[in-house]
């Protein structure tokens, strides 16, 4: 026993030895300012945020340095300026030319989801932003590489020491560091609309029956007309976060959903996007068919598809409700109109404008 405790008492000492004068790692914690209306988010346990997570992850968003030519970071593709979208583009340019075939999705208020990218295949932003690095019609680039790369970068040794607490870069670091940057990226709070609920600002008399008619139910024998939009793009973030197919084709082309889980009941089943800065993030659909937000609602309003496979039984509802059409909402041009004057109240400059959100080596 005596020898037992002679051989423990010498461990501690070269333990202590070893870590002698050390200072325990400090992190700065981040407190996410949520926008009044909003629900709590459900913020990762093991990813705290912290301003020097942040502060990294912002400059791994916008380094060039993650694709293989040292020409794109993924600001490429998704702008600040645009509510973190490759605006006006269908579909994204790789570094080779290639092109993608789904549309760039905004990056805003990520820190409500709970899957990422169209078909939901990440489970989280951490996956979800490593993918694109070796994505061959992407970044084309081996994240095992960037490592290697970053690791010679006297800002990135300093970067990462203050966020991890040493100067390790590994692809688990990189990802836990823009998980917490784009966990802040926030829409909400001081749009029009946003002003409206809290009293402060009105809304036109236009704005205010597209209003009317984005949370009204779709009937024609009602003395109040409505578009049906707030099933699937009801709350404070105008979304409800599922997989739907609205029907854009008889015939599919990309199945989606179902192309991640295998199951034919999912083909066709696209994220529901949220429609706060939908001004900001054209051309709009999976595949960015609509250029203009006139031309979304002019779908919705005549050019639904009945057929479609796995038709979503709310868009079936108010097609049924339609004597005359199989196709629409049958929603007049001034009512047309007035809902898109509505979705323009839900602009944000805060994406555009938040130096938080702006590219560092700028």
């Amino acid at each position: 026993m005596r020898w037992l405790v002679f051989g423990l008492l010498a461990q501690l000492v070269v333990s202590c030895g070893d870590n002698w004068g050390k200072q325990p790692h400090v992190t700065t914690p981040y407190v996410l300012q949520v926008p009044a209306g909003f629900p709590q988010p459900a913020l990762p346990e093991d990813n705290p945020l912290t301003v020097e997570g942040i502060l990294l992850g912002r400059q791994l968003f916008f380094d060039p340095i993650l694709s293989l030519d040292s020409s794109q970071s993924c600001g490429s593709c998704h702008n600040a300026a645009f509510g973190f979208t490759d605006h006006g583009l269908t579909y994204s340019v790789g570094i080779d030319g290639s092109v993608g075939d789904r549309n760039s999705m905004p990056l805003h208020n990520l820190a409500w989801h709970h899957t990422f990218f169209w078909d939901g295949r990440a489970p989280s932003l951490r996956e979800q932003s490593l993918e694109p690095i070796s994505n061959p019609i992407e970044m084309k680039e081996d994240v095992l590489h960037v490592v290697e790369k970053l690791q010679r970068q006297p800002r990135y040794q300093d970067a990462f020491t203050a966020a991890f607490g040493d100067e390790e870069v590994t692809p688990e670091r990189m990802g836990l560091a823009m998980e917490q940057f784009m966990l802040t990226i926030l829409s909400g709070g001081d749009s029009k609309f946003d002003r409206f609920i809290a009293g402060t600002e009105s809304l036109t008399t236009e704005e205010a029956l597209g209003l009317q008619l984005f949370n009204g139910e779709s009937n024609p024998n009602s003395p109040t007309p409505g578009a049906d939009c707030f099933h699937c793009h009801g709350g404070a973030l105008f979304t409800n976060h599922k997989f739907m197919n609205n029907g854009l084709d008889s015939v599919l082309t990309d199945l989606g959903l179902g192309g991640v889980t295998g199951l034919t009941t999912d083909d066709g089943k696209f994220k529901v996007p949220s429609l706060r800065n939908i001004a900001y993030t054209a051309p709009y659909m999976h595949d960015g068919r609509f250029q203009t937000l006139e031309q979304v609602i002019e779908f919705y309003n005549s050019g639904v598809e009945p057929t479609s496979p796995n038709l979503d039984p709310s868009m079936i509802g108010f097609i049924q409700t339609h004597s005359g059409s199989s196709r629409g909402l049958n929603l007049t041009l001034t009512q047309r109109q007035a809902v898109v004057a509505f979705l323009n109240t839900l602009t944000d400059t805060r994406v555009e404008t938040d130096t938080l959100y702006q590219n560092p080596f700028k």
